[in-house]
């Protein structure tokens, strides 16, 4: 017998989600829709639900909007059926039901990160642990440390009894043996780069060596040093060495195809900042492509580095990559609807709703409040009073009848300016909302739990500032308004209330 699954919404949205239900065909369950009688799905409380939804729930199970903050557990118990966030995007439901939204796990990976921190004899021990600890932070789970030629490391010993003091795997980067040597005795996990004529010095440190080639480009060279350590009981891992751009970067490929097919079971390393430093292109993208390399090889071993100020996330960007590609490959599928970590300018799917859908939906408005929406044609911005789009957000303000709020124009500005980012850009926009940039930037963690704190909707009202298009909002609740009431269930916004 197929599920059941009722969706809860409110009555702006009830029609235009029963519509994306019905012609979505079949979804491979049984649906009804109930709504639950406030005017924006993403406002519903635990209380209106409690006191609204009737019992008992002729369903398997009850969908919210993806906005709604409730405490899911809560409802389950009482209502004795589970209670799950569908997307924020109502225009979202077919794919996330046909595809893997309900099932997505990111918490695997099997690479391990090694992130050097680059001249690290210019560093004190201080700087070099609390550089550690936002690499950590990042995802980095070694913590590589970068010597300088022909620089004394004085205070190597104490920055690697430091790190592994304040629990961090360590490894030590440098072309002098004795520093090499220095690193693996005061306690160094790894040792870069060691080659068949250095591997003495692992042998003597107990430190894992990661083996080069004796000369560039020669795999026989790095075959007979991982001969050598395996013939003396030494773990190795192996690094062909990957070259940048018109410098043999295909021929390289070859090399670590080449190594893979030579030792199946070889732990191999890519330092990938070959490429990522020295291609301008964005980062996330170039990452994306060598990490797919390392999981069709089996490679479980990433170097990575950040100098240039374009791969200032880089840690983040291997990070979210290496779970993709993990997940990917555990499902048989290409690395794509795994979540948008590595989408920082553009989006798959930026409009979830046509303007046509957006004109209908306006011709239901009957309060002052703003609306704003974006679409394939432009900024959509509407109340009661009218129905205005345009591609250049400065030219909406004479239509807007503002002129004499400064406040709100202010407000309406700043959300404006950042449709059309993402108008122009192919991003999601949502009002009262944070444009999304993947592992561009920090995303906080929020609490759905819990009510919102309130964006800038919100802040303004508590602090007396002039409410949107003289209509007053409510006063702030327990269950919170400001932020969610910029937006409506599954997605659509709704109001510009300050």
């Amino acid at each position: 017998m197929a599920d059941r699954i009722l969706f809860l919404t409110g009555r702006l949205a009830r029609a235009r989600l029963e519509a994306v239900l019905a012609d979505a065909g079949d979804l491979g369950f049984e649906w009804s829709v109930v709504d639950v009688g406030v005017k924006v799905a993403a406002l519903m409380t635990e209380a209106i639900i409690a006191r609204r939804l009737k019992r008992p729930i002729d369903a398997d199970r009850v969908m919210l909007p993806g906005r709604c903050r409730v405490d899911l557990e809560r409802l389950a118990r009482s209502f004795n059926v589970p209670f799950e966030r569908g997307p924020d995007e109502l225009k979202d439901l077919p794919a996330y039901f046909g595809g893997r939204g309900r099932t997505l796990d990111l918490s695997r990976h099997d690479m391990r990160i090694f992130a050097e921190i680059v001249d690290a004899s210019a560093l004190t021990v201080e700087q070099i642990v609390d550089r550690a600890t936002a690499m950590r932070a990042a995802g980095a789970d070694v913590i590589d440390v970068g010597c300088r030629p022909d620089t004394p490391f004085r205070h190597l010993e104490d920055a690697i009894r430091a790190l592994r003091a304040n629990g961090f795997a360590v490894s030590v980067d440098s072309a002098a043996s004795d520093e090499l040597r220095r690193g693996g005795a005061a306690g160094a996990d790894f040792l870069l780069s060691l080659t068949e004529k250095t591997l003495d010095i692992a042998a003597d440190t107990g430190a894992t060596p990661i083996l080069i080639p004796a000369q560039h480009g020669n795999v026989a060279s790095l075959l007979r040093a991982a001969e050598a350590a395996a013939r003396r009981g030494i773990p190795a891992i192996l690094d062909p060495v990957i070259d940048p751009i018109h410098f043999g970067f295909m021929a390289s490929l070859g090399r670590y195809a080449e190594l893979r097919r030579a030792m199946p079971e070889a732990e191999i390393l890519m330092g990938t900042g070959n490429l990522t430093e020295l291609t301008d292109a964005d980062s996330a993208g170039v990452t994306a492509m060598l990490l797919g390399i390392c999981s069709e090889l089996n490679i479980r071993n990433l170097l990575v580095v950040q100098v240039s100020p374009h791969t200032r996330r880089t840690i983040e960007e291997h990070d979210a990559a290496r779970r993709i590609m993990f997940a990917a490959r555990a499902d048989g599928g290409l690395p794509k609807d795994y979540g948008d970590a590595l989408l920082a300018l553009h989006e798959r799917r930026p409009f979830p709703n046509t303007p046509r859908e957006i004109a209908e939906f306006a011709k239901q408005v009957k309060d002052d409040n703003f609306r704003i929406e974006v679409a394939e044609d432009g900024i959509h911005v509407y109340n009661r009073n009218g129905h205005h789009v345009a591609q250049d957000a400065m030219s909406l303000y004479p239509e807007l009848g503002v002129a004499a709020d400064g406040a709100h124009a202010f407000y309406l500005g700043a959300e404006l300016m950042k449709a059309e980012i993402a108008w122009r850009l192919g991003k999601r926009y949502a009002q009262d909302a944070p444009l999304a940039w993947g592992c561009a930037v920090d995303r906080p963690s929020e609490d759905m739990a819990r009510p919102s704190a309130g964006g800038p909707t919100l802040r303004s009202a508590r602090s007396g500032g002039v409410i949107a298009c003289g209509a007053a909002i409510p006063s702030p609740s327990p269950q919170g308004v400001g932020e969610q009431a910029g937006n409506a269930a599954h997605g659509r916004p709704a109001r510009s209330e300050r």
